[in-house]
């Protein structure tokens, strides 16, 4: 089974070529949204966010997200913290999709996360593409999809890699600076010899 893992800042279009992979039959493996789910069924996550960061669960259950963020997102330290744990837990649970991929037969699994290379995930991969986007357009995505403003679009990207290290770091660049069809015409180019 081929593995191609996605990175980038947010907003820069890595779903949009998930979700073209997921189609062309891939397993697909968003690492926010498996961070979602384990917040709700990983009681061993949910312990070791409020060791660390305190009480940051609403009365319902739910992570208080904004609070979270406004701690993670102005102190390096916190970030590296909350990394350190999610990387952790989401990185057994990738394991555990992609095998269970590879045991139904899957050719093609997709991993898409920002830190697809800091975490470790990176070394499971095949091959590795930084898909990158304008930041008007990021922070544009972000404030529409998340529902914040621009002052917090722009602290969560400044509070994540670089274009030039997302670039470094992955094996393959996409650019996404033009419509959606687009990209992924350029993706299924760039990622062809995987696809077969």
């Amino acid at each position: 089974m081929n593995v191609i893992g996605l990175t980038g800042g947010s907003g820069s279009g890595k779903t949009t070529v998930l979700n073209l992979l997921r189609d062309r039959g891939a397993a697909a493996i968003d690492c926010d949204r498996l961070y979602d789910s384990l917040l709700q069924t990983s009681e061993a996550l949910r312990a070791d966010l409020v060791k660390t960061f305190g009480q940051v669960f609403l009365p319902d259950g739910s992570l208080d997200r904004k609070t979270l963020s406004e701690t993670v997102f102005s102190d390096p330290k916190q970030l590296l913290k909350l990394n350190a744990i999610v990387y952790y837990h989401v990185g057994i649970a990738v394991r555990e999709e992609l095998a269970a991929a590879k045991k139904s037969g899957k050719k093609l699994a997709v991993i898409d996360a920002v830190n697809l290379i800091e975490s470790g995930l990176g070394e499971l991969c095949d091959t590795t593409v930084a898909v990158l986007a304008p930041l008007d357009t990021r922070i544009a995505r972000i404030m529409a999809r998340d529902g914040i403003d621009r002052a917090q679009a722009e602290k969560r990207i400044a509070a994540q890699q670089t274009d030039e290290t997302f670039t470094a770091r992955a094996k393959q660049t996409l650019i996404n600076d033009g419509s959606e069809q687009t990209l992924c015409e350029n993706a299924l180019s760039l990622l062809a010899e995987y696809l077969n």
